[in-house]
Order: structure tokens, then C-alpha cells, then sequence
């Protein structure tokens, strides 16, 4: 048995691939590929790549597995060997279902595949339908992020490498759980990042905050292309994972006429319907462009959802008060109105923030709702902030909490939560980083810290290199056995339970939905009762943001209303409380919400 060796190494004159120790030479193949045949070189067995008899090994751009870190060999890996026990596993529709953000590495203690597939009882028990990971393609060090992967085809190793990953996302399917991950395809990380020996990965025509670009359009760019499109297949293919996450997809500069996240749909589409399995992509983007989730034939990428940070924000604003930074553009319970009935609030309007116009608007006759991802907290929100605080921190009264609950997961949007919402987790959610290079390390460091102090942060900064930063940031098990934890998960089912039960809470139409709001927020002297009323269909959400209570219209006349959840024991319907109205009425105390038919 012998195993195939390829590489694609345009500009070189000679490539050889070193098996256990032994240097063979590989063939000059078409469009700068590179090829070999090595005997006895099955599963398990190490290499890398030496160009133009540089002497140095290194490894392989399309390492399936890095069991030495970045910085050592490839590893072959059999995906054949793999006992899936998945057979009759169809993927399950992104409409309707309920997300869950999951980082491996703080999930749980021991931070493995294997630990974090002992929860997924949880999560079923919780409502979840689909599991979202943040990247596992393999990264420095033990723990990061993951967002500074460089063997984008390698899970990492810490967290139990391949096999490991397949595991988890079997448990899932047997769960009836779908399994999500995040990709990135806008940059690589600084520390092992060696396709640039290679081949033109990257382009100094266009920048990113990250350094030069990947190249997705200039010289050398089809192979490129083919490369980031055939990873997603893998994961996909390989790896049994049911939908992608595409991060930061506006920092990805493509002027071709087929955009790259266009090619990336299509190929999808066709390997869902080869795979009889569905698949779907999901785009982070801050442009608040609708044409990423257009179909392809009205002139669109044809992407299945993209997240929706208006949404985040104006909710986060409202509830917390917050105003600084981007939060500047949102707070008033009129903006959080027009996110849940037109998705963007900049739809072309100012962005203070940015001193510009920004966006364009959401045709909400013919987009669905669920093609926008909802959530009130995600690793972004909460660890991008100076001590990765989550939003349980800041607000003013619990209650608030259960609040921003209910319309996170009864809005018009595909939820998601983030590990350990769902019980009101105490632990922080922090920056961490684990370089071992010093002075990479240095320099995460130290440009932390001045990026807070830029920002007037007068408060510490946790160092992202130490370790008792990324401990700080592991999800404490114990918390929800704790009443008040408690109470706030056995509220998360039952608005996911409710959400499940009624079909008004799962309309795609963006026009099925209407808001009412106290209007002004007691700005200027105004009324200080700040409530807003989310009607889906039938039922209403009926929520209290404010410090007094409140008595709201429950409905019209005729008909007594239901309550179907209330989030205090003090709150009541009154079948005729607007006087010669006969209008029905609900009471609310201060932070509090309720739903009712």
C-alpha cells in the first residue's frame, strides 16, 4: 500500500516529501502541483515538505493532522478508519431551530471533545437543536480562541485532534443535535503560518487588520480559491458537520465576478444535494448588506443566514443602559423596535459611530426572518470587552436578565446563546492567548492593554497570556444546581419550549411582526416607563425595561387573554382592566416580562 503525497508549490524547482526521515522526490505536475508515492506510508505516519533542497521540513498546507503543535509535522490520517454511527443522520433545517455558541477549550474543565460531548444531554434537555463551535482548526499554543489558526485542516490537537472531533459530532447526531463550525477564511495566525513558503496565500494588494490579505483575486488566486472552497467541503464531507460559520466575512476583499462566498455557496448547495444532507452557511459581517443572504439567481451570494449585530446591539443598549463605543448609535427602545420588525437599523441612515451612512435596508415582504442569526451575548460581545464581563454583570436588576431572554428567543430572528446564558453564568468570558513565541506574546500583551487605555478604560486588563485568565474564563457545572441559576435555566426551556409549541413564534414573515413602545424612554422630564409590547401573530411579549411598573394593553376587546409565561409572580392579566374599553390589561413590576395569548 502506498500513500499519494501533493502539494502545490508554484515557484519552486524542486520538491521532495520527507517520510520518516527519508527525503523522496516528487514530480512536476500542472499548475504548480507537486506529486509522490510513497510505499508504507500509511495512517499514522509523519512528514513534511522540503522546496528547492532548503533543507528545512516543513509542513503540509493541508496537514489533516498536527498531533506536535503548528510547528511539527503533518501526520497521515485515514478518514476511512472512523466508525460513524450517523447513517441515518439528514441534517436537520436551520429554520427554527435554536443555537448554542460553544468554545471546546471552556466548556468544560478538562477543555476536550470528548468532555464537552458529556454535556450535550444539556443542551438536549435545554431545547438546542444545533451546536455552533468556535474554529478548532489547529492554532498555537494549548488554548486560544482559535481565531489565529494556521493548519485550517487539522483539528487541534488538545482538544483530541480528529478522531476526537468526530466523536463529539457523533454524540451530537445522535442526540438529534446539528453540529456548526466557525471557519476562518479572512486570515491566518502570525505563529506557524507557513503557506507563504508555498504559494501567493496571500496578497499585499488589499489589507486587513490582520496583515496582507488572502489572496482571493490577484495572481495565482484560483488555487487559493480552490483551496478555502475544498476545505469547507472536508469539514462537510469528512467531518460529518452540518453548516458552516464564515467569520468576519466583510474583511475579506474578493473584486472577481464570481465572489468567493458566492463560489462557496454553490459548492455547498451541490454538496448537500450529492451527500443527502443539509448543509447551510452562516456569514459574520458588519455590512449590513442583505445581498449575502439573497438568492444567487436575484443577483445575491445565496448564503442561508448572517449574523445580525443591530439586533445585539440595540437589545444590549436597551437593557444595560450602555452608550459608549458602538453602543452609541443604539439605546432607545425605538431602535430596538425597528431591529425586530426591519433587521438593520442602519439601513442607510447616520451611524454616528462611524460618521457615515451605513447599510442598506431589508426587503422584510420577501426576506425570511430566520435567514438573520438573533443573540443577546457571544464570545465577541463578551470577551471583547476589557475584563470579559457577561451582560448579568452589568444590568442594573436581575430581572433584566430574563427580559432580554424572552425577546431573544420569541423574535423573529434564529436565536442563539452563548455557554453558560442559558443559566446566567458568573464565570467571565475572557481574551486569552497561549504564544509561545515571546515576542508575539509580548506583543498581544502589551497592545491590549493600550487598546483599553486608548478607549479611557481606567480599570485592569487581564493579561491574555496567563493561564489564570483563560481559567477564570471555564464555564463552573456546579452554578446550575445553585436556585437563582437555576430558576434562569428552567426559564430558558420554557421560552424555547413555548417557541417550539407555537407556530406564530416560528412566521418567517418579517411583516407578522409588530412592536409597540413607550416611545421617548423618559428623555427630557418624559414618562420614565420604559416598556415595549412584541406582537407575534396571537401572542404577545409584553416586556417591562424600566425601575416602575407598568399596566399595558393585553389585547383587544373581546376576548379574554391567556397567560402562557411570566418571568415574575407578581405580574397578572386583568380581562378588563382599560375601563370602558374592555380592553384586557397586563401588569408588570419593574424588569419583568410577560407572554400571553
Amino acid at each position: 500500500m502506498s500513500t499519494r503525497f501533493t502539494v502545490w508549490a508554484p515557484a519552486a524547482d524542486r520538491a521532495e516529501v520527507v517520510v520518516g526521515g527519508t527525503a523522496h522526490p516528487m514530480e512536476a505536475r500542472p499548475s504548480g502541483w507537486w506529486e509522490a508515492h510513497v510505499a508504507e506510508a500509511g495512517h499514522g505516519t509523519d512528514y513534511g515538505f522540503v522546496l528547492d533542497g532548503s533543507g528545512e521540513v516543513l509542513p503540509d498546507p493541508r496537514s489533516p493532522w498536527q498531533p506536535d503543535g503548528v510547528h511539527g509535522q503533518s501526520r497521515v490520517y485515514d478518514h476511512e478508519r472512523f466508525a460513524w454511527t450517523d447513517q441515518h443522520w439528514h441534517g436537520r433545517p436551520l429554520p427554527g431551530s435554536v443555537l448554542y455558541e460553544m468554545h471546546v477549550g471552556t466548556f468544560t474543565p478538562e477543555g476536550t471533545f470528548d468532555a464537552a460531548a458529556g454535556h450535550l444531554d444539556h443542551l438536549v434537555a435545554l431545547g438546542i437543536d444545533a451546536v455552533e463551535l468556535l474554529p478548532v482548526a489547529s492554532f498555537p499554543g494549548r488554548h486560544g480562541w482559535g481565531y489565529d489558526g494556521v493548519h485550517l485542516w487539522a483539528p487541534h490537537e488538545p482538544y483530541g485532534g480528529p478522531d476526537g472531533l468526530k466523536r463529539f459530532v457523533d454524540a451530537a447526531h445522535a442526540r438529534g443535535l446539528a453540529v456548526i463550525l466557525d471557519v476562518v477564511y479572512n486570515h491566518l495566525g502570525p505563529d506557524g503560518n507557513r503557506l507563504g513558503s508555498f504559494g501567493p496565500y496571500f496578497t499585499s494588494a488589499h489589507a486587513t487588520p490582520w496583515g496582507d490579505a488572502v489572496n482571493f483575486d490577484q495572481e495565482g488566486s484560483d488555487e487559493v480559491r480552490a483551496f478555502v472552497v475544498e476545505n469547507a467541503l472536508m469539514w462537510l464531507r469528512d467531518y460529518h458537520f452540518d453548516g458552516l460559520r464564515l467569520d468576519a466575512v466583510h474583511a475579506i476583499t474578493d473584486h472577481s465576478a464570481t465572489h468567493i462566498l458566492e463560489e462557496l455557496g454553490r459548492a455547498v448547495a451541490a454538496e448537500s444535494a450529492h451527500l443527502g444532507r443539509q448543509l447551510f452557511l452562516i456569514a459574520e459581517s458588519d455590512l449590513n448588506d442583505p445581498r449575502l443572504v439573497t438568492s444567487r439567481e436575484a443577483g445575491g451570494y445565496g448564503l442561508d443566514a448572517q449574523w445580525s449585530d443591530d439586533f445585539h446591539h440595540a437589545l444590549h443598549a436597551a437593557l444595560t443602559g450602555e452608550r459608549q463605543g458602538y453602543y452609541c448609535d443604539f439605546g432607545s427602545l425605538e431602535t430596538l423596535k425597528k431591529a425586530l420588525t426591519r433587521v438593520f437599523v442602519h439601513d442607510g441612515t447616520m451611524s454616528t459611530y462611524r460618521g457615515r451612512r451605513h447599510g442598506r435596508p431589508v426587503n422584510v415582504r420577501e426576506t425570511p426572518a430566520h435567514r438573520f442569526l438573533g443573540f443577546l451575548q457571544n464570545h465577541d460581545q463578551v470577551g471583547n470587552r476589557a475584563s470579559g464581563d457577561r451582560i448579568g454583570a452589568l444590568l442594573p436588576s436581575p430581572g433584566l436578565l430574563k427580559v432580554g431572554a424572552a425577546l431573544l428567543l420569541l423574535a423573529p430572528f434564529t436565536p442563539m446563546l452563548f455557554m453558560g446564558e442559558e443559566w446566567g453564568a458568573s464565570t467571565p468570558w475572557c481574551y486569552f492567548t497561549d504564544h509561545r513565541d515571546p515576542e508575539l506574546a509580548r506583543a498581544v500583551s502589551e497592545g491590549r492593554r493600550r487598546e483599553f487605555a486608548r478607549h479611557g478604560w481606567a480599570g485592569g486588563v487581564p493579561d491574555p497570556q496567563a493561564v489564570d485568565t483563560f481559567r477564570r474564563s471555564v464555564l463552573d457545572w456546579t452554578e446550575p444546581d445553585d436556585p437563582y441559576h437555576a430558576d434562569l435555566l428552567e426559564w430558558h426551556r420554557s421560552l424555547i419550549a413555548l417557541r417550539r409549541r407555537e407556530p406564530e413564534l416560528n412566521d418567517p414573515r418579517l411583516t407578522a411582526t409588530r412592536v409597540e413602545t413607550s416611545g421617548r424612554d423618559g428623555e427630557d422630564g418624559g414618562d420614565p416607563a420604559r416598556w415595549l409590547v412584541m406582537w407575534r401573530g396571537g401572542i404577545g411579549v409584553a416586556a417591562n425595561l424600566g425601575d416602575v411598573p407598568v399596566v399595558l394593553p393585553a389585547g383587544a376587546a373581546g376576548g379574554p387573554p391567556r397567560l402562557l409565561l411570566a418571568s415574575d409572580p407578581a405580574i397578572h392579566l386583568d380581562p378588563g382592566g382599560l375601563g370602558d374599553s374592555g380592553r384586557a390589561t397586563v401588569a408588570l413590576p419593574a424588569a419583568s416580562v410577560a407572554i400571553f395569548r
